[in-house]
């Protein structure tokens, strides 16, 4: 095989090209590379009906782009060619399906070894943009992974962590690297991934410097930053919150010399409702509200007096009296230090209380379960992943259209909209405590027990140990869920795998028969004996060893997920088992009396009960 020169002016795109249509291809993305280094890999080309001239059958997008080139001023242009046949327009069909068909782009792991032997060799990050047809941005993101600890890196090659927590792990100190890998290499012990780890990466909460109101120039607290995304985060919260806090106070002493009634500030605990107030221009009494949040973020509300303030100006108005004349707001009866003591005092007694009325407690969880609040954030478990054919899997399987319904249900009882995806919101939304906690004490015990039961169903993490802990207590059968689809086949690629499977739902001559046979052959064994077909006797219920309750795996290699968790499930609650109580020993003073085995027995007898209605 040659590789020959040929002039652009004597190449033409085939018909034959899987890409030949009459519009143009975009080649922005390649353009800068061509015009800089030309066209590196080779078209495929063969020779048509006129003398001299190629038409090509692969690389459409290089040619034009080289076009392009020679408009922006390249001189001499030409295309490294491969040559094929003149006359078989199948092969041409072929090679251009190939050559598109098979591309793969590197992992970003291997792209960082290209990379970082680039600069080895003296390429800047300017060279290799223009090269690879990159921004500057997207080489140094990719160059950021050498500030990673090489197990992790290789974790990352691997698939075993997502591009988020590593894109979080960049701003992770060495030594916070090597502490966050022990936890990610425990067996007993759960690595933070994603917004977790940002929060665990930064003592509890990460404040972006967008949330800043003072000058970041005067600013000498440290700044972590990453390539990935635009904000910088602090470093030291305590720092940030004595900086921001005392820019707040300059900003209400400005506004109260601007003439403004009264500047409230209101903590990142409680909440500005703009339900609960009305708009008022500063010649009415209308007062500043400087709302702060945990996140670091200012409010600025101008112009607002309460509604029974409102109420007195309208009436003042109407009755013909001068509705500019509401009151400068007095200072108030309790100071901040004493408006806290009242607080903390008030909170102590509910408490209490609350922890006496279990049925009120019930209620006020779940509520804080599918509203939020200050100090809760509940996520719900996402259904989707980047495969489509498991996303459409999951959606028309028979568990999503049973929860779906009993959700529906639930939406409808609270007043929710029932196209609604969840009754669980992502986040705080403020102010929806109080009238869901009031709609939730209408309602009976049973009812709030499904309600609740939705909600944990829908925040319930996939993959958790927690998922092999209530399988078996639920009793779950899978064959009752699931049955073998095309995603399923698509997915099932590991021989030994295959084989083994056959041998469960075909018998092991079967399997033995046929263990030389390609995979798709034995794929589509395993299907006829699930499905009958093709004069195979069928066979029933039958769910894959890793998908049961307890998993078990087919092979000795290892590396079954549901395996592992629910080893580790198991190893948890042998650790934490209490020993056997002494039943001479006398019962502690005030203590709760609760039968442990009667509590199990009975979360079994309702599991069975619901699983037969």
């Amino acid at each position: 095989m040659q590789i020959e020169d040929i002039a652009i002016d004597r190449l033409s795109i085939s018909k034959a090209n899987m890409r030949q249509g009459k519009k143009p291809p975009d080649v922005s993305d390649i353009l800068p590379s061509v015009i800089k280094r030309g066209v590196i890999i080779p078209v495929i080309v063969r020779p048509n009906c006129n003398e001299g001239h190629f038409e090509i059958c692969a690389g459409k997008r290089r040619y034009y782009a080289s076009l392009a080139a020679q408009a922006a001023g390249k001189e001499d242009v030409t295309l490294p060619c491969i040559q094929i046949a003149a006359n078989d327009d199948a092969e041409a069909l072929e090679i251009s399906m190939i050559e598109n068909m098979l591309r793969q782009a590197p992992d970003p792991v291997t792209q960082w070894e290209s990379y970082t032997r680039l600069v080895k060799e003296g390429r800047s990050v300017d060279d290799i943009a223009a090269t690879f047809a990159l921004t500057e941005l997207q080489v140094k993101r990719i160059l950021a992974l050498g500030n990673l600890l090489p197990r992790i890196r290789e974790a990352y090659r691997a698939e075993e962590i997502d591009a988020e927590t590593i894109r979080h792990l960049t701003l992770a100190t060495k030594a916070q690297q090597k502490a966050w890998l022990a936890l990610f290499e425990g067996e007993d012990s759960y690595a933070p991934r994603g917004s977790q780890l940002k929060a665990w990466l930064f003592g509890g909460g990460a404040i972006s410097v967008k949330a800043a109101l003072f000058d970041m120039a005067d600013y000498s607290g440290q700044i972590v930053t990453n390539l990935f995304e635009e904000d910088g985060y602090f470093a030291d919260s305590d720092a940030f919150w004595a900086a921001q806090q005392a820019e707040i106070e300059k900003r209400k002493a400005q506004y109260l010399e601007d003439g403004w009634s009264a500047v409230e500030i209101v903590p990142p605990q409680s909440h500005f409702s703009t339900w609960e107030h009305e708009k008022a221009p500063k010649r009415k009494g209308g007062r500043v509200y400087i709302a702060v949040n945990n996140r670091g973020e200012v409010t600025f509300h101008e112009g607002y007096v309460t509604q029974k303030e409102g109420q007195r100006l309208r009436k003042a108005e109407a009755e013909g009296k001068d509705g500019t004349a509401l009151p400068k707001m007095v200072r108030p009866e309790l100071t901040s230090i004493l408006t806290t003591y009242v607080d903390l005092h008030r909170h102590a007694a509910v408490r209490a209380e609350l922890a006496s009325h279990p049925s009120v407690a019930l209620r006020v969880m779940v509520a804080h379960a599918i509203a939020g609040s200050p100090l809760w954030k509940v996520e719900v478990q996402s259904q989707r992943t980047r495969n489509d054919a498991v996303n459409e899997s999951i959606e028309n399987c028979v568990a999503e259209a049973r929860f779906d319904e009993r959700r529906r249900a639930v939406l409808d009882l609270l007043g929710f909209d029932a196209e609604r995806e969840t009754v669980t919101c992502d986040g705080y939304t403020g102010g929806a405590l109080g009238p869901l906690v009031t709609r939730l004490l209408e309602l009976p015990d049973a009812v709030v027990m499904e309600v609740s039961a939705i909600v944990m169903a829908e925040t319930l993490a996939s993959g958790s140990d927690l998922i092999e802990t209530l399988g078996p207590v639920l009793k779950v059968d899978m064959a009752s869920y699931w049955i073998a689809d095309a995603a399923f086949y698509e997915a099932l690629r590991d021989r030994a795998v295959s084989l083994a499977i056959l041998s469960e739902v075909g018998g092991s001559a079967v399997a033995a028969a046929n263990a030389a046979e390609k995979g798709k052959t034995v794929k589509g064994l395993i299907a006829d004996f699930l499905t009958g077909d093709n004069g195979r006797p069928k066979t029933e219920r039958w769910v894959p060893r890793w998908m049961a309750f307890p998993p078990s795996a087919y092979t000795a290699r290892g590396g079954v997920a549901t395996v592992k968790a629910a080893e580790r499930a198991r190893w948890i609650a042998e650790q934490e088992r209490p020993d056997e109580p002494d039943p001479n020993a006398p019962a502690s003073a005030g203590a709760v009396s609760i039968d442990a085995k009667s509590v199990a027995a009975q979360v079994h007898e309702d599991a069975d009960e619901r699983l037969a209605a």
